[in-house]
């Protein structure tokens, strides 16, 4: 039916057919010919300054408390989308309903932001303390490689408290903007990436063994996979051993699609694979067990606080004499004090109990 009122035979002048789609790269040749969808206007996600004028559009009509800054909000939401801003206001707004609050004010909205990124708070009474002390050891653990990898991403937050979408507990880590936006990736970014998302499993190896090692780390070793993976077969990171070639598509081919690679190639990509993971694995490792007494005081912290945030992480570091001392770590302690500065920006303020 669209194809017929498009066909161009009938002079519909100032008639205007506007369509939105995420997947324009599968629609049919027919829709895309000349006089019918041949003009693309790419929306791509807002920036700090879009997202507060988004912010400030669905902030219309609902009590917001006085001292709220939504370019501090517009800060946390790096990624969010529109729709995503809509939806972190309503989620705002019925936390404030639920506390019986008349305005919505920036607790509301973080427990908005943790709703909508990691899901729902469950209670932490029914956790047994070793279950509990379990959680905090993964979780410093990413935390940790997190900030001590030099160039990756900010630590927003540690938490221990569950979350109804199946985790015991997350590490919050802030994405950089600009490099979010430009969607470029440097090979030690990547391989940083690698050595995090196995800081939960190493750290449970380093305390309790290889035998009482948890599956805790089952999404984290999804994640490495699909990293090193794409390094080797999509962005030429293996350039010794199989040339800079895309072995394979960002989007797999459909059933009876041509394969792009051999089988020796593909056996010779699973070896690059597992070289990059191993290689992370052991940095990994090596890092935790030179920290160790840091791994041990931010599980303390964690056990007896169940959420630490950014600041309070990097405190930690910046009194641990190891960190100071090492000269591996010094542009990093630098990359530290730029970044305890930023999260102190970045920071929704919370109303203190007297």
């Amino acid at each position: 039916q669209i194809l017929t009122e498009m066909d161009g035979f009938e002079g519909n002048q100032g008639v205007i057919v506007i369509a939105a789609t995420n997947r324009a790269d599968v629609l049919d040749s027919a829709l895309l010919r000349p006089g019918r969808f041949d003009r693309r206007v790419p929306v791509d996600l807002p920036d700090k300054q879009g997202r507060e004028a988004i912010l400030k559009v669905h902030c219309k009509g609902k009590p917001l408390a006085s001292n709220v800054d939504l370019g501090v909000v517009a800060k946390r939401t790096i990624g969010f989308s529109g729709a995503a801003l809509a939806n972190l206001m309503n989620e705002a707004a019925i936390n404030a309903a639920r506390k019986n609050k008349s305005e919505i004010g920036y607790e509301e909205v973080d427990a908005a932001l943790d709703r909508l990124t990691v899901g729902l708070a469950k209670s932490t009474t029914l956790m047994s303390p070793k279950r509990q002390r379990l959680v905090a050891y993964h979780e410093a653990g990413h935390a940790i490689m997190g900030a001590l990898t030099p160039g990756h991403d900010l630590v927003g937050k540690v938490t221990i408290v569950p979350r109804t979408n199946g985790a015991g507990g997350f590490t919050l880590f802030l994405p950089n903007e600009d490099r979010m936006e430009s969607g470029l990736y440097s090979r030690r970014y990547l391989e940083g990436q690698l050595a995090v998302a196995l800081g939960g499993r190493v750290a449970e190896e380093i305390v309790y063994g290889e035998d009482e090692i948890t599956t805790g780390a089952s999404n984290d070793l999804q994640q490495v996979r699909n990293i090193a993976r794409r390094m080797v077969a999509q962005w030429g990171y293996s350039m010794d051993k199989l040339s800079p070639i895309a072995w394979e598509m960002p989007e797999p081919g459909g059933l009876g699609a041509p394969a792009t690679a051999s089988e020796e190639t593909e056996e010779r990509i699973d070896a690059e694979v597992k070289a990059l993971v191993d290689s992370a694995y052991e940095k990994c490792k090596k890092t935790l067990m030179e920290h160790r007494s840091l791994l041990d005081a931010l599980t303390e912290r964690l056990v007896e606080k169940e959420t630490v945030d950014g600041p309070e992480l990097y405190k930690l570091f910046a009194e641990d004499e190891k960190v100071q001392a090492s000269p591996e770590l010094a542009k990093r302690r630098e990359e530290i004090e730029e970044a305890v500065q930023k999260m102190k920006d970045q920071a929704l303020p919370t109303k203190k109990s007297a």
